[in-house]
């Protein structure tokens, strides 16, 4: 991986205390801070949710899935449309970065910029941390442009965004 070591917006089961933190983030990050993400909807799944982008905007960036743009495709949604994103912005530890990358990719069955197979897609999102509202760039995991498309028409949005607040049961 060439460029910035961008910090990971994670909003399901990689948040704080979540099963995943757990099994693959515990002790390898130097930073864990509230944040939200404008412009995005969360979607429940089987045992961990998807984040969709209104529209037809969930889909690819350049080959390191950074545009220069700060969307996919250079189409990135506005904070207007009302839906948000909870969740938490991890910084890698020293050390910990390109190892944690290649895991959390594993992990979200994302293998390339719209390779065919990615259950998600790895893009770069300003996202506001809750601490001062800084817009933050991160790598967030949204879903892969046809799996968004039925979620769109048929999934269920979780309330408020927050995944950790869902009704279970």
């Amino acid at each position: 991986m060439n460029g910035p070591e961008l910090p990971f917006f994670v909003y399901g089961t990689l948040r704080p205390g979540e099963q995943n933190h757990t099994l693959l983030l515990l002790g390898r990050t130097a930073a864990e801070e509230p944040a939200r993400w404008t412009g995005a909807v969360l979607y429940e799944g089987p045992g961990y949710p998807y984040a969709v982008e209104p529209g037809g905007t969930s889909g690819t960036s350049g080959a390191d899935g950074m545009d220069g743009t700060g969307g996919a495709g250079g189409t990135e949604p506005s904070a207007d449309r009302g839906a948000v994103v909870v969740g938490e912005l991890l910084t890698a530890a020293p050390g910990e970065y390109g190892p944690l990358l290649a895991e959390l990719d594993e992990l979200e069955e994302y293998i390339a910029p719209g390779h065919p197979r990615n259950r998600y897609e790895r893009v770069t999102r300003d996202v506001l941390r809750a601490a001062d509202g800084a817009a933050i760039r991160a790598w967030v995991y949204l879903a892969a442009p046809a799996l968004a498309r039925e979620l769109r028409r048929n999934g269920t949005p979780v309330p408020g965004g927050d995944w950790r607040a869902r009704p279970v049961g």
